[in-house]
């Protein structure tokens, strides 16, 4: 991934110094600790000002609605307390002047506002690009003293340079660099970067083989043309220092910035999310497995509550016989055609003991009945977990998992949507004939409920986590069958086993039990493919 440099920057600004200066703030958001956005207008257009301060994704730029969606923006509804500093001081007011001091990564916008008595204050918010440096910081220009900052770094994080409120702010100590405009003799390529003020690395990685005179125009950012490879591993001001045939062109420096960006941070973000989301689910899971375990343990130590009833049965068919208070008797069982041996309790009479055997029999049946429904409702909760982490792992985009959040986190917010038909996997081997295939619960409940017919046929892997196969065609053949069985095969927890089972039925037998899990459905008159 390529860095915001001091270079990139220039450029960015002289781009956006038209729009900037004389632009006024209108809002403030701070969605994250490290993300701000600010809403700017001018000449009759707002637009919104994105700023990352993250030492893996640290630029500026002015982002479009649909990387905006990429980069998962949600306004908090309490904003933390430096952007209420912010709103505090600078809503309303307006840019008067943006600057990028000498050869930093630093872009300043000096802001004309108002104090608590209505007089009018220079200020400056000075946005600095540093890596794990990085910060937001607010300063009065009149007396140059720090009003607030989006971290605080103490003495104890830097020797040579503190921020915090109250504080003087001053700028970070000059590099021992040359200025490459001024430089007139021979380059190594190898220390490029640690030369030359304006050159980072992955700059210099481009620049090798290229002679001084075309580095220094380069630096005054001549015949910018701003790509990014197709890939998306490297962008460049410059299309001629990657191969044309593998970049995607822009026509601003603005445009490039927001694409690559907003690419590894809604990446980032879809990785982050799909690793919470297994550890929720998985951990779930865990404990449903860990319980059913027990529940089927402890049924089978039940299993044998037969034998209370039997030897309730044998004392009360020899009650005159036995004598009461005895430790044991010996009587003949009927049932098993064998003399046995019972144990009694010799503190109460035969009847008793009876009674008690009768007693201990009813419990064990109870606790048995109980057990088989804890178990049938343990497996369904097993059966649904499987099924969800599964649309977890086979989620390839962030909309995927925001589909089934509501599913993973509990008390989250369901949004209504018209259709999800859009968003199912539909294939179509001939104008006769359509295959829907569903990524998760939502879309299996979906395909059943709204684009099944009573006729059409229904795939699902047998005893596995998959995704629901919908045949619709005018024309069955067997091929069409077993193209269906592999598809469900291949969308499911199964794809990589040896040999599986598929079932299909007709719509028409399938049945959706009340209050079931989504995507939970009960088939009868099924039939079973084995795919070897």
């Amino acid at each position: 991934m390529i860095t915001f440099d001091a270079l990139t920057l220039n450029a960015l600004k002289n781009e956006l110094t038209d729009f900037l200066e004389g632009a006024r703030i209108s809002k403030i958001q701070q969605p994250t600790r490290r993300e701000f956005i600010f809403l700017l207008r001018n000449n009759g257009k707002s637009r919104q000002f994105y700023v990352n301060i993250n030492p893996q994704f640290y630029h500026a730029c002015f982002v479009s609605k649909t990387n905006y969606e990429k980069r998962l923006l949600e306004i908090p509804k309490k904003p933390p307390m430096f952007c209420m500093l912010l709103r505090k001081y600078l809503e309303n007011s307006r840019i008067a002047k943006v600057n990028q001091p000498d050869n930093e990564r630093i872009l300043e916008f000096y802001i004309e506002s108002y104090n608590e008595l209505g007089e009018n204050i220079y200020l400056c918010l000075a946005f600095e690009f540093m890596g794990k440096h990085s910060n937001v910081i607010l300063y009065n220009y009149d007396t140059n003293i720090i009003i607030g900052c989006a971290h605080n770094v103490g003495a104890e994080k830097s020797r040579e340079r503190e921020i915090y409120g109250s504080l003087p702010y001053v700028y970070p100590p000059k590099q021992q660099k040359t200025d490459i405009l001024n430089y007139n003799g021979e380059i190594d390529y190898s220390t490029l970067q640690d030369d030359f003020f304006m050159i980072s690395k992955s700059f210099a990685n481009l620049c090798v083989g290229k002679s001084l005179q075309d580095i220094k125009s380069f630096v005054r950012l001549e015949n910018i043309s701003p790509c990014i490879t197709k890939d998306f591993k490297v962008y460049s001001l410059f299309a001629g220092l990657l191969n044309d045939e593998e970049v995607i062109k822009y026509n601003s420096v603005n445009d490039m910035i927001d694409d690559y960006y907003a690419h590894y941070i809604g990446q980032n973000k879809f990785e982050l999310l799909k690793t919470n989301y297994k550890t929720t689910i998985s951990h779930k899971l865990k404990k449903v497995t860990k319980s059913l375990n027990q529940m089927e343990y402890k049924l089978l130590t039940e299993s044998d509550s037969d034998k209370y009833r039997l030897s309730g049965d044998l004392l009360m068919a020899n009650l005159y016989q036995l004598k009461d208070y005895s430790e044991e008797v010996s009587v003949f069982d009927y049932e098993n055609n064998k003399q046995i041996t019972i144990k009694l309790d010799s503190l109460k009479t035969i009847k008793d003991n009876a009674n008690n055997f009768y007693k201990l029999y009813n419990k064990a049946k109870s606790a048995r009945t109980k057990l088989t429904e804890l178990i049938e409702d343990y497996n369904s909760q097993k059966s649904y977990l499987e099924q969800v982490l599964y649309s977890i792992n086979s989620a390839v985009n962030i909309g995927d998992l925001l589909e089934i959040s509501d599913e993973v986190v509990e008390n989250t917010p369901q949004k209504k949507s018209k259709t999800q038909t859009s968003e199912i996997m539909k294939l179509s081997p001939n104008e006769a004939t359509t295959i829907y295939i569903g990524k998760n619960n939502k879309q299996n409940d979906y395909i059943i409920s709204k684009l099944a017919d009573e006729n059409d046929l229904w795939f699902h892997v047998h005893n596995c986590a998959g995704s629901h196969v919908l045949l619709k065609t005018q024309n069955l053949t067997d091929e069409l069958i077993l193209e269906c069985a592999k598809l469900a095969k291949e969308y499911s927890s199964a794809k990589n086993s040896s040999k599986i089972g598929v079932i299909y039925t007709k719509r028409k037998y399938i049945r959706k039990p009340p209050a079931a899990n989504l995507g939970y459905v009960t088939y009868r008159n099924e039939k079973e493919i084995i795919l070897d």
